[in-house]
């Protein structure tokens, strides 16, 4: 099924837009963790994870679904296809494992620093609280650059779809190479 191209257009915008968006979240969210981790001020540290868990609980997973979501609904819809190019499967596994650390590693961790220094006991580990953004972001700007430059051409499968593609030149037809 190939998408329209005026549903390829809304698809790929939504794309951007949700992906961006995550990226700068990600921006947000590593500013705030650093501002906790290096400031002096329970009442800054404090402010700073409440705002971290806000942004973690309300707005990753959607930007995280929605970035999946579009991207699966361009490869499998436009002529890159899912499987066809290194580039599109890299970012689809990235975007599939950042999705589900961001579930299951992020959002917790900053839950459990909200929960400690809402108990007086301080921030945990500056570390913890770092580490999730700063993995998240060396993800996204990779695929970002792999998106702009679509290095390492295509897949075996996509060379043999590519193959199969191509018809034999009719007998007697010569054709020139340069």
């Amino acid at each position: 099924m190939k998408l329209s191209r005026p549903a390829r257009r809304v698809t790929l915008v939504m794309h951007v837009i949700a992906s961006a968006g995550w990226l700068g979240l990600t921006l947000g969210l590593l500013a705030l963790g650093l501002t906790a981790a290096t400031t002096g001020s329970a009442v800054t540290v404090e402010a700073s994870v409440r705002a971290m868990k806000l942004f973690a609980d309300r707005l990753l997973l959607p930007l995280a679904f929605l970035t999946l979501a579009s991207g699966l609904l361009l490869s499998l819809g436009t002529q890159w296809g899912l499987a066809r190019h290194r580039w599109v499967y890299t970012k689809f596994w990235l975007t599939l494992a950042t999705t589900t650390a961001t579930a299951f590693a992020l959002r917790p961790g900053v839950n459990a620093a909200v929960a400690s220094v809402a108990a007086g006991e301080g921030l945990p580990d500056a570390g913890d609280i770092l580490m999730g953004p700063v993995v998240s972001l060396s993800a996204y700007l990779f695929m970002t650059v792999i998106s702009i430059l679509k290095p390492w051409g295509p897949t075996r499968r996509g060379r043999r779809l590519r193959a199969a593609g191509r018809r034999p030149e009719p007998a007697g037809r010569v054709t020139e190479t340069v």
